[in-house]
């Protein structure tokens, strides 16, 4: 699959996440807000339904997912932004590469992620996870390297509060509920 844009603004979309080996992972309905120089956001609306094998939830919060652009190995990732009153501020899962699929938004979930709490400290989660899965679920040396490298790039620039990292989000999560925020 080559990465080509996806629907168009104001479209109703699904994010399908999966593990390594077509597990399934966390899935949602989502609207295109449109797209910028870091890639294309997605709205997710408080009170939006979650679920995953075992768990689900609705989420607590207006919140904005970044579909990275550009290169591959660039796009490694998909970020969360939470607007004020969220448990985090940012939630940035290393995952393969985002397609989309008509209008569903694909990606592999790679365990590691990125999170920036309310305080503005920022960790990285789920290392033995990866350490785990990366054995288990045998991922290739290609897939280990793009997530570890993605995190280490995405972690200093949440740190540094590099762009998107730096208030960028604020303007989408506007467009998703111009009221609330």
């Amino acid at each position: 699959m080559s990465h080509a844009p996806g629907p168009a603004p104001g479209d109703r979309v699904r994010v399908v996440m999966t593990k390594w080996g077509g597990r399934p992972h966390w899935e949602f309905e989502a609207t295109v807000l449109g797209a910028d120089g870091h890639g294309e956001w997605l709205g997710v609306a408080e009170g939006t339904f979650m679920a995953r094998p075992g768990a689900s939830f609705v989420a607590p919060v207006d919140q904005v997912v970044l579909v990275p652009g550009g290169a591959a190995e660039d796009r490694g990732f998909l970020a969360t932004f939470y607007s004020l009153g969220g448990a985090v501020n940012i939630y940035v899962d290393m995952a393969t590469p985002a397609e989309w699929v008509g209008a569903e938004l694909h990606a592999v979930d790679l365990d590691l992620d990125v999170v920036q709490g309310p305080s503005g400290r920022a960790w990285v989660d789920d290392e033995d996870e990866f350490a785990d899965h990366r054995v288990r679920f045998g991922y290739p040396d290609d897939i280990v390297r793009l997530a570890v490298s993605t995190r280490d790039r995405v972690l200093a620039a949440v740190e540094a509060g590099h762009p998107p990292y730096d208030g960028t989000a604020a303007r989408w999560l506007a467009r998703l509920s111009p009221t609330r925020h």
